[in-house]
């Protein structure tokens, strides 16, 4: 019976759907982080009697057809790129995107990743980097001897010195935009990194046209809803609940059609 099959897909899907769901929620307060939905398609179906075969001589047109589902199955898990709310730290190298683009990060081996993550450190040289040590691009290194350090809304990297009235600047953070950001791969760490599917990054000034502005002193939250997470995933389990009862129901009676004498 086809009825086994087709509930052990749903089984399946919804396994990965609540695998999906429960990731979520894990990182509900992971800087930056933008949540995940499972998308399902249906399999390809089995036709018994074809929708518009002629069913006579006088050419007449079978109007629906019989056609059998062959179950589910996840064709993507999209991640959702809305805006997360910003939070207020007051820390002078903790900086929120409000709007598109990446912070790019060098990574050891020489490639570029990104990340909305923008609770930035300084290294032992001044250089602005990641919570890992990696360095934010373009490189900007803070004089040792800066009595305070403000970060504009157009990326300049201002600093104060002892015996200076105006500010200093000594560097320009830079966002990179993707004609498909959802195309980016996760690689952990609250970062990504390019592929075919996303599309060439384009660097820019935050605040210049299609670029996000930063905010000092604050970071993106998770954009993930509590709320909405938990009903998504008490429907996912019903679901999953239906689909092993159709495979119990289904067994039972197979059972009744080999008791038949």
């Amino acid at each position: 019976m086809r009825s086994l099959a087709i509930g052990a897909t749903g089984m399946i899907a919804q396994q990965l759907n609540v695998e999906t769901i429960s990731n979520n929620i894990a990182n509900a307060t992971t800087t930056g982080f933008k949540k995940q939905r499972a998308e399902f398609q249906d399999l390809l179906y089995q036709n018994f009697r074809r929708i518009g075969s002629t069913s006579s001589d006088a050419g007449t047109i079978v109007p629906t057809g019989v056609q059998v589902g062959a179950g589910v199955r996840v064709a993507a898990i999209g991640r959702m790129m809305e805006q997360g709310n910003l939070n207020i730290t007051e820390n002078k190298l903790d900086v929120a995107i409000n709007g598109s683009g990446y912070f790019q990060v060098l990574m050891p081996n020489g490639d570029t990743a990104y990340t909305r993550a923008g609770n930035f450190k300084l290294s032992p040289e001044g250089i602005i980097v990641t919570a890992d040590g990696y360095q934010v691009q373009p490189a900007n290194t803070v004089p040792t001897a800066a009595t305070d350090i403000a970060i504009n809304s157009s990326g300049e990297v201002l600093v104060k010195l002892d015996g200076q009235v105006e500010p200093q600047n000594v560097g320009q953070l830079q966002l990179a935009t993707f004609a498909n950001p959802g195309g980016l791969e996760a690689v952990g760490d609250n970062l990504f990194m390019q592929t075919p599917a996303s599309g060439e990054a384009v660097a820019g000034n935050p605040g210049a046209a299609g670029f996000g502005r930063l905010v000092q002193g604050a970071l993106e939250t998770s954009n993930v809803n509590i709320v909405q997470e938990i009903t998504t995933l008490i429907t996912a389990q019903r679901a999953y609940e239906m689909n092993s009862k159709i495979i119990k129901t289904t067994d039972e009676m197979m059972q009744q059609a080999g008791q038949m004498r």
